[in-house]
């Protein structure tokens, strides 16, 4: 496994691939690996012939009263991970390679609709810097694949869209989230809680199973099951960001005739900001 970190050396190595006419996956992630990404390089590596991940904690996409700057970057050991799960190359380029006029000076992407709402409400600009980001790696790396993880719901929407509305003829897929034992998706945030806050962190999904249980078994009053979701959070220690009840493809509003769910959850447990979801189909 080869760390590039200029954007020359990356296209001069994914040019020879491309010659021996190898497929390429990416694996976009701003590092800090855990279980959840790794989970996504190996079904890169099942899915392509080169594996690509690329490591860039990218301020774009971080709001000003954000953790940017305490934001953990472990290369070693993420070279380590991706080493043993087969990973091909790693790109870790620095920020001044990615946006060298600054960022106040960088050509913006924009994705209507599917970024409103939700976490695009609670941290405004962040999915134009998801989408951004994004699209400059599908221009430099030119996969073929790429993947990302399902805990991010409204990203991978995001994402899935840019992707169709600008024609980029890549593949996009979605990784199941990973989870703990006690069902808290794994986050590289976790790492923020403290013990007796990973202690509680679970009933973030203990929430989310119980509310989808509810709607599987025919409750469709979506205001009010949101509402006895947030009240359930907050009497367990949670600040609820939201709770919102959504079509699974527009990712707005459920209403009484849809039957592909999705149920997205933002709290806050001390300072750390967790985020999930479940999909139900009624």
């Amino acid at each position: 496994m080869r760390t590039v970190h200029s954007l020359k050396e990356l296209r001069s190595i994914l040019k020879a691939f491309r010659q021996q006419d190898k497929t390429i996956a990416l694996v976009p992630t701003m590092g800090n690996l855990h279980e959840g990404h790794i989970s996504l390089v190996r079904k890169a590596t099942e899915a392509a012939d080169i594996v690509v991940t690329s490591i860039f904690v990218n301020p774009m996409q971080f709001g000003a009263s954000e953790d940017l700057d305490k934001y953990p970057r472990t290369l070693a050991e993420d070279q380590a991970q991706l080493e043993a799960a087969g990973n091909t190359l790693v790109f870790a380029p620095t920020v001044d390679e990615i946006y060298p006029e600054g960022l106040a000076n960088q050509t913006k992407v924009v994705v209507p609709e599917v970024s409103e709402g939700h976490c695009g409400a609670s941290r405004p600009g962040h999915f134009e810097g998801v989408a951004t980001v994004v699209t400059m790696l599908f221009n430099m790396v030119q996969p073929d694949i790429a993947i990302f993880g399902e805990k991010d719901f409204q990203q991978l929407a995001v994402i899935r869209k840019m992707a169709r509305d600008l024609m980029m003829p890549i593949e996009i897929i979605g990784a199941p989230t990973i989870r703990e034992d006690d069902g808290l998706a794994k986050s590289s945030r976790n790492g923020y809680l403290s013990d007796q806050e990973r202690a509680i962190a679970p009933v973030v999904y203990k929430t989310l199973t119980s509310v989808a249980s509810q709607l599987e078994h025919g409750r469709s009053d979506f205001n009010t099951l949101e509402q006895e979701a947030k009240e359930a959070l907050a009497g367990a220690g949670l600040r609820p960001d939201y709770f919102n009840i959504v079509n699974s493809l527009t990712l707005k509003p459920a209403a009484e005739a849809d039957r592909e769910l999705t149920l997205l959850v933002a709290a806050f447990l001390g300072t750390t900001r967790l985020i999930d979801n479940i999909s139900v189909t009624r």
